[in-house]
């Protein structure tokens, strides 16, 4: 998806936060401060900031108006702990 839109920030939902990769989350923490956490995954290291859900109130328009960022929301179109439960 970064690849279709390099412009924009990618926010993913993920439960009750919203995750922000790689230079996204540079940018974040450059404009906002949020803290960088560096997870492995897949054997290497990746740069996440996260933000609980109900902020993002205060840092869309800070995004967008403040900013001039362009911002794509992500979220998940269905519960995925429930597909495995399902019975077809």
């Amino acid at each position: 998806m970064k690849a279709k839109h390099p412009d924009a920030i990618l926010l993913f939902r993920v439960g009750d936060v919203y995750e922000v990769y790689e230079q996204d989350a540079t940018e974040l923490y450059l404009t906002f401060g949020l803290p960088i956490r560096q997870p492995e995954r897949n054997g290497k290291r990746a740069h996440v900031a996260s933000f609980h859900y109900s902020q993002l109130g205060y840092y869309l328009p800070k995004l967008i108006i403040k900013a001039g960022k362009r911002v794509a929301i992500c979220d998940a179109l269905e519960n995925t702990s429930l597909k495995h439960n399902r019975v077809n």
